[in-house]
């Protein structure tokens, strides 16, 4: 049997109250389970067990340098089902102060953001394969600021994304 999907990610943090308090207001997280120094988080959409491990190390862990002086996971991703959704979540993580950039890959529209240690993770909204026509196809070549009134505009706000949809090569 091949790989399914991504089951569940688990992060080292400093703080595991401070992290479940921003998991839970910028993205809705829910704690399922929870115990000294650590907490189990499940996706308000998700079927899954957990779909966040968070463990407490301390306040004086230092940085990931992952992706400047080490290899390392760069970020996660998370998927919203519409543009509506990734607009309400862009302004949560704005308001916040999370919001580090969003992007359009053409077949993916993205936030990135990151959380009180410095962790790197996205959120998007994929275009359903049944809007993939050439045009999009070809603009895949590059990365462009994403514009979410144009999206809403071009698919509309409440249009499911492609979810665990593959996108033509």
């Amino acid at each position: 049997m091949p790989v399914q999907r991504l089951n569940h990610a688990v992060l080292y943090v400093r703080d595991v109250e401070r992290s479940v308090a921003f998991y839970r207001d910028a993205l809705g997280f829910e704690v399922v389970m929870g115990m000294r120094g650590a907490a189990f988080l499940q996706a308000a959409g998700s079927n899954n067990d957990h779909d966040l491990g968070l463990f407490e190390i301390g306040a004086g862990a230092g940085p990931s340098p992952a992706g400047r002086t080490s290899v390392g996971l760069y970020h996660l991703a998370w998927e919203v089902d519409t543009l509506d959704e990734l607009e309400r979540i862009s302004a949560r993580l704005s308001e916040m102060g999370a919001l580090v950039g969003a992007s359009d890959h053409s077949t993916t529209k993205a936030l990135y953001a990151q959380d009180p240690d410095g962790l790197e993770f996205e959120v998007s909204w994929l275009v359903p394969a049944a809007l993939i026509d050439d045009e999009v196809l070809a603009a895949r070549s590059s990365i462009r600021p994403l514009d979410i009134a144009a999206a809403k505009q071009r698919y509309g706000g409440q249009t499911r994304g492609g979810v665990g949809v593959s996108v033509p090569a």
